[in-house]
């Protein structure tokens, strides 16, 4: 928090301590506490609210995230979902956020194991799911390492939606019931078909830096540390056949933004940051070579003006960033050989040429050299990224079955679907172990 900074709005709401209006707005309704850990989580958080919402009219949301930057996207529900910080994982302070909300069922994504809320929430009787789970090899070793602490809280949840089959089995085996267990596919698909809410003129703020229309421009997506030097000077060189390309960076957290900055200027970059573009600001042709944006939420709206797009997170750190939402837009995608936090995202948009994985630097400049010299091949790498996209489509709205069919237990009033409306099983497209 302190790194971050902006901590002080709603700091005491991480202790439990939410303000009267809160308490008011949930005296005697039915609540769904709704918790997402950062910005990623959020977008598909308000996705599932909307899938929830018209079938469940009587319910009233409770939304959570741990960090300013999901917050800020948590405010672009309206204003009758309430939103609030999630409690620190101590007894005394959960068990006082719990007594607040007093919340019917609660749902949690990806896997967000907090114990003292478990067992506190296990303790009073409310039913909890978890949607979008997914177990790395890493975590999976982990909790059957500790399985007699573990083993108890996932074994508490009513209702588990994984992202695969190999999801599935892991999580029995670290103590999920199977009837419990329902593989719904991966939710990141249908939260890259809802996004594009915000508008943001990227053109006209290209322009404010003197990048003229229809040059070709290379984004670096939620990059880490030492991707944006790489990109830097893989551009530098691009350049040479290139001479108008220009680089987008976003950092996947805005605050290394300064440090960011001054390694690129010791190595010549001319850049210019996004939060400094003002309605006056203008710029000479060739004075900017590179935007560094270190504001948040926006990268999405990049995205959309890319010609390639990197993936970061995946060549010089290990987990790699969502890859659907570029592949949703239809751009040509190339992401490093660390994709383990979407192995079978990455799997399926490179089995399908959706997407291209290199092994190292000198590849990704190999093959970014090629896609910027031959346009039919990025449209070929975007149409079929986004089939992938569209062929995934649907753990949203099964995802939200399996949570109503659970509350209408609870005497909360559902709006029966009619038959030809319910959501089907997860088919054989979808990723199998």
């Amino acid at each position: 928090m302190a790194r971050r900074g902006n901590w002080g709005a709603g700091f005491w709401e991480r202790f439990g301590r939410y303000d009267a209006n809160l308490k008011q707005a949930l005296t005697n309704r039915h609540v769904l506490w709704l918790h997402a850990v950062s910005v990623g989580e959020a977008k598909l958080l308000m996705r599932l609210i909307k899938a929830i919402e018209p079938r469940a009219p009587n319910l009233k949301f409770v939304v959570s995230t741990t960090t300013t930057t999901g917050m800020d996207e948590l405010r672009e529900l309206p204003p009758y979902i309430s939103k609030i910080y999630y409690p620190i994982d101590r007894s005394r302070f959960v068990g006082r956020a719990l007594a607040t909300v007093h919340p019917d069922a609660v749902v949690l994504f990806e896997t967000e194991i907090w114990p003292n809320f478990i067992w506190r929430a296990q303790k009073n009787g409310i039913p909890m799911f978890l949607a979008n789970a997914r177990l790395s090899e890493r975590s999976y070793r982990g909790y059957r390492r500790f399985g007699f602490l573990f083993r108890p809280l996932f074994a508490s949840f009513d209702g588990v939606g994984t992202q695969s089959e190999a999801d599935a089995a892991r999580l029995r085996d670290v103590g999920c019931r199977p009837n419990a267990i329902h593989v719904v596919g991966n939710l990141k698909y249908d939260g890259a078909a809802g996004i594009g809410r915000r508008t943001l003129d990227v053109p006209g703020l290209l322009q404010k830096v003197g990048v003229a229309k229809d040059v070709p421009i290379l984004i670096g997506g939620s990059t880490h540390e030492g991707e944006e030097i790489l990109l830097a000077e893989i551009a530098q060189r691009l350049r040479t056949h290139f001479p108008d390309l220009f680089l987008i960076l976003v950092p996947r957290h805005f605050e290394r933004s300064n440090d960011v900055a001054r390694k690129l200027r010791d190595r010549g970059v001319k850049l210019a940051f996004r939060a400094a573009i003002t309605p006056t600001t203008q710029c000479a042709p060739g004075e900017v070579d590179c935007l560094l944006v270190n504001t948040t939420g926006e990268l999405l709206q990049f995205y959309q003006h890319a010609t390639v797009a990197f993936v970061g997170k995946s060549l010089t750190s290990e987990g790699g960033q969502n890859p659907v939402e570029p592949g949703s837009l239809g751009k040509a995608m190339v992401f490093g050989p660390n994709m383990q936090n979407f192995s079978e995202i990455a799997r399926q948009f490179v089995e399908k040429n959706g997407a291209i994985q290199v092994t190292d630097a000198q590849m990704l400049e190999k093959v970014l050299h090629e896609l910027l010299r031959e346009p039919q091949k990025r449209a070929e790498l975007g149409g079929n990224a986004r089939l992938v996209v569209s062929e995934n489509l649907g753990a949203i709205d099964r995802t939200a079955d399996f949570i109503l069919e659970k509350l209408k237990s609870l005497e909360i009033y559902v709006v029966p679907l009619p038959v030809a409306q319910k959501p089907g099983p997860i088919t054989e497209r979808q990723p199998q172990a």
